[in-house]
């Protein structure tokens, strides 16, 4: 089968839900720093990294005969009070997020691109989600269970931090990594 479209990231959940869609494609290894400058908004930063991510995926593929195919790159980043939850450095990283988290609402962007050699299109969705009221064992217990230790917000919807959330407005996919219809979108404009 021919490759439709090369999937710049290594997150197993962005590879599970581009499957889904039923694409062809090929993952790509880039390495993106993942630095919030000072100016940036968090939309800023999200869509940032997602485009720095597709591009180094078109400079990767640059020597290949097939450049034309698309790149995806995506990001996904929490944020609270305007303030900008990555993935945890350590168990008390991870306790001072989950805390903020904590029965409260707070918003998931995902930024997923698109990009060939000519061509760079950025599509952004903003989730809404909600906590209940966590308690300082659960916090510990799900530290221990590893899930949280790559993950932005130091939760994965999809895992065993799916019982934290009482309710969301928007796309679960995108707060899994992926929206699925706007990069369902993105990929007909290229192909």
């Amino acid at each position: 089968m021919t490759t439709q479209v090369f999937l710049a990231s290594g997150s197993p959940r962005r590879k599970e839900l581009l499957a889904q869609l039923g694409y062809q494609f090929e993952i790509l290894s880039v390495d993106v720093e993942e630095v919030h400058q000072d100016h940036e908004t968090p939309l800023m930063y999200v869509e940032r990294l997602s485009q720095d991510k597709a591009q180094a995926g078109v400079k990767a593929i640059e020597q290949i005969e097939n450049k034309n195919v698309p790149v995806l790159g995506s990001d996904t980043i929490v944020v609270i009070d305007g303030v900008i939850l990555e993935k945890p450095k350590d168990f008390e990283d991870a306790k001072r997020m989950l805390l903020a988290l904590s029965g409260r609402q707070h918003q998931v962007m995902t930024a997923v691109t698109l990009a060939t050699p000519d061509t760079t299109r950025t599509k952004t969705v903003i989730t809404q989600v909600w906590f209940r009221t966590l308690s300082i064992q659960e916090i510990e217990q799900y530290w221990e269970s590893g899930e949280p230790c790559d993950k932005a917000g130091s939760y994965g919807i999809q895992g065993s931090g799916g019982r934290f959330v009482s309710r969301i407005d928007g796309s679960y996919h995108a707060v899994m990594g992926l929206p699925l219809m706007e990069t369902d979108q993105l990929l007909h404009q290229f192909l």
